[in-house]
């Protein structure tokens, strides 16, 4: 197998990995209007079911570092797949069967260990195993993948939904909503086991001919010797001092900025669009129900359409130029949106307002977090670091998601004054602190080694 296609395997695998993300992310988006019938669910229930999952993504990023050290980056991938199977089969188990709210609740948590996982893992197994000159466009493949997931869960539900009767999706066409999972999730778990390990844990590990033999199959010969070069001084300088001194004011920097970062992407309210696209459709811009799959497909094509935007210039432009450029455009979206609102003159303006956002977003913020949390950490504190990071950033998406409604349904943002526009406003001025956080304290990583890179906190 030459290099290329080697790569092209490893790309298309951990892409996967994002694949199921997004998809058993956005399933319950399909099959939730159907099962929360069948269940007679009051909305604080389902409101439940929706977000249960994020309780399993949070946990699953917490387990994820320790888990991802100790028995490496593809094996936790390969469990995050048995969970993805397990949480299908099971959210949508046979009507025979006493399945209850609390069973489906019970998957929907074990499908969201499997997100938490993969989320923390794939990106970090990409960046440790992908050459510097391309890395940023290989992660970027992940969030991607995630995009595609959205996009392809909708057109599944949606071609699922009108194969069935109103009675038949009500019965069993949700059901078969969550089965439909099983199909990506069972080639993700078979092809995982053709990938190769990372190197950087190999080497971490003291397993220095399994990683040189890698790192042959991705460099010629020259590079893999400098690569592995770069790897072994970086782990030398870092095992002078056998342990990790968590409070040390380098480590918990890094730490921070990461984490803070991985938050605020979150904190644009890119989820609170995705999860409740339909109802700003509908509320805020006026659409009708029978709109509700077509306007979720738009946005998920924007979104589609402008990561593969993303993944062509992340190693051209660099990572903080892209950031700098998404924020200037979420920033006019949702003004575009919130002014609308405000007086009163929602239509064209106000879907262009929020197509401009998805369509920053996706050149942003969405991609670039994941690279930039994949190579920032150094080695030794890659895995728990980045476990932070991510599990924050589900902290994050729970308490948007959860938050977003309520500031929505308010005394506050109803009244004459806001008129709907305050969640806007709320958003703009976090994507405000993004800005400052990325001139103040985000290094430009392209084209640097992972150990390069580390080279930047010493500084």
């Amino acid at each position: 197998m030459n290099k290329k296609t080697f790569l092209l395997l490893i790309a298309a695998v951990s892409a996967l990995g994002g694949l199921l993300f997004g998809y058993d992310t956005g399933v319950i988006n399909g099959a939730q209007f159907y099962l929360s019938k069948y269940f007679e669910l009051s909305p604080g229930m389902k409101g439940w079911v929706v977000s249960s999952a994020l309780v399993g993504c949070f946990t699953g990023a917490l387990i994820a570092g320790p888990m991802s050290i100790a028995i490496g980056r593809k094996w936790s991938l390969i469990i995050s797949a048995i969970l993805f199977s397990l949480s299908a089969w099971g959210s949508g188990l046979p009507e025979v069967l006493p399945e209850t709210v609390t069973v489906l609740v019970i998957f929907r948590i074990i499908g969201g260990l499997g997100i938490g996982i993969a989320s923390m893992n794939a990106p970090m197994y990409i960046a440790e195993i992908a050459p510097s000159s391309i890395r940023g466009k290989m992660v970027t493949y992940y969030q991607l993948a995630i995009v595609i997931g959205f996009f392809v869960v909708f057109l599944v539900t949606y071609f699922i939904g009108n194969q069935l009767s109103e009675a038949e999706n009500l019965a069993f066409g949700w059901r078969r909503m969550f089965w439909s999972e099983l199909v990506p999730s069972g080639l993700f778990l078979v092809l995982m086991f053709f990938v190769p390990k990372s190197p950087r844990w190999l080497a971490l590990k003291g397993w220095d001919d399994k990683c040189l033999l890698t790192l042959r199959k991705i460099h010629n010969e020259t590079d893999a010797a400098r690569e592995m070069k770069d790897i072994k001084d970086s782990l030398k300088k870092e095992n002078k001092s056998i342990q990790v001194n968590w409070f040390s004011k380098a480590i918990l920097t890094i730490i921070v900025i990461g984490t803070v970062l991985s938050a605020l992407q979150q904190f644009t309210g890119i989820n609170a669009v995705l999860y409740y696209g339909a109802d700003i459709f509908e509320k805020a811009l006026g659409f009708g129900k029978d709109d509700v799959l077509a306007q979720q497909i738009l946005l998920a094509f924007v979104n589609l359409v402008f990561t593969f935007v993303a993944m062509f210039t992340v190693d051209k432009f660099g990572r903080k130029p892209l950031l700098y450029i998404g924020s200037a455009g979420m920033i006019i979206g949702f003004l575009l949106l919130a002014v609308s609102l405000q007086t009163n003159s929602v239509g064209l303006i106000s879907l262009i307002g929020v197509l401009l956002f998805i369509a920053s977003f996706a050149l942003s913020m969405g991609p670039v977090v994941w690279v930039l949390l994949s190579e920032m950490f150094p080695n030794k504190i890659r895995s728990v670091a980045m476990s932070v990071a991510v599990a924050a950033q589900w902290a994050a998406n729970f308490a948007v998601s959860q938050s977003f409604p309520v500031v929505m349904e308010s005394e506050l943002n109803n009244n004459n004054f806001w008129n709907g526009s305050l969640p806007y406003y709320l958003f703009i001025a976090f994507i405000l602190v993004i800005v400052f956080v990325t001139y103040k304290f985000i290094p430009e990583t392209k084209g640097k080694s992972l150990e390069k890179i580390e080279e930047f906190w010493k500084d």
